[in-house]
């Protein structure tokens, strides 16, 4: 089975300094209240809104202030839009650079040997050079992306069905175009559906409408259970992240913005890079902030003091 780049690593936890957290509480034992503010609905997506339209559709639905999505969908795509709530929403800067994966429906506009469509789609694989089209929220220049996998679900006459893992900021219908140019037939994008941003995929799916009716039982029925099963935990959104915990008496100057020194890591996962963006967390699982690691996760383990991350996001209130 094909992966995204994160769900590849494979990061061990190295441990520090031996510690147990007192600090706040898990994820999972939040109010419904503190959800709504530090939670994700994995939402699908319909036909016809902007993905803005449905993040206000969700602030209405819920009566809240905040709510931000995880990388915007043409208004006629479908599928995965992860939409975080309240002080959540900047949850979005670690998901909208992650992997994509979508299931399109290209059509050629003239038959191709299956055989042909095969080799071509195997060229599209690793990096390609794209320039976005016209209809674009970006510059028109050509740049690099990451096709990580194409794997060909279903070919019935000039109709191609395909799932793609690709790098964000890939136009899906302009790889469908680049695909049909070198098949020498011409083709254009049918129909797509986005299946997978970072961790979130169909299986947490729901609808508008079962957000709607989720909140219509915790506000009129005083019962919680359906809502707090449409609302995830907004650690979720950070699950493809590497990760570091740090130690009860230094949650409250990162809270304040401090970046984090050594001293004040209790343990962390393998395979951190320089410049990588990290998850800082308590020892309870909680979202402290989101940084940029100057040190390796060998640096780190090695030496004794100095700044390991830099600190860019603060989630969590000390």
């Amino acid at each position: 089975m094909n992966r995204l780049p994160f769900e590849i690593v494979e990061r061990e936890i190295l441990v520090k300094k031996e510690s147990t957290g007192n600090f706040g509480k898990r994820p999972e034992e939040r109010s419904t209240e503190e959800l709504l503010d530090l939670g994700i609905v994995n939402l699908d997506k319909p036909p016809g809104p902007t993905s803005h339209q449905v993040s206000d559709f969700v602030k209405k639905i819920l009566r809240i202030k905040k709510a931000g999505h995880s990388g915007t969908l043409d208004p006629r795509v479908t599928g995965v839009l992860a939409v975080a709530l309240g002080r959540a929403t900047r949850i979005s800067h670690a998901l909208l650079p992650a992997g994509k994966e979508y299931v399109a429906l290209m059509h050629l506009h003239k038959p191709v040997d299956r055989k042909d469509i095969q080799k071509v789609l195997k060229e599209f694989t690793g990096k390609i050079r794209q320039k976005p089209p016209i209809k674009s929220a970006v510059r028109r220049i050509e740049r690099t992306r990451n096709i990580y996998y194409i794997d060909i679900i279903e070919i019935d006459k000039q109709e191609v069905l395909f799932k793609v893992g690709c790098q964000a900021g890939t136009y899906i219908r302009k790889l469908c175009f680049d695909i049909g140019k070198k098949l020498g037939c011409g083709a254009h994008m049918a129909e797509l559906r986005r299946t997978k941003v970072a961790s979130f995929n169909e299986d947490t799916l729901f609808t508008l409408q079962d957000l709607t009716d989720a909140f219509h039982y915790y506000k009129n029925e005083n019962n919680d259970r359906f809502l707090r099963k449409v609302i995830q935990p907004m650690e979720n959104g950070i699950n493809h992240l590497p990760k570091v915990w740090i130690l009860d008496t230094t949650v409250k100057p990162l809270s304040h913005g401090r970046d984090l020194a050594i001293p004040g890591i209790s343990k962390l996962e393998s395979k951190i890079k320089k410049k990588d963006l990290v998850a800082i967390m308590t020892l309870k699982n909680e979202l402290v902030a989101l940084g940029t690691s100057i040190m390796t996760s060998e640096d780190i383990i090695k030496k004794d003091k100095g700044i390991a991350i830099k600190t860019e996001k603060v989630f969590l209130q000390a």
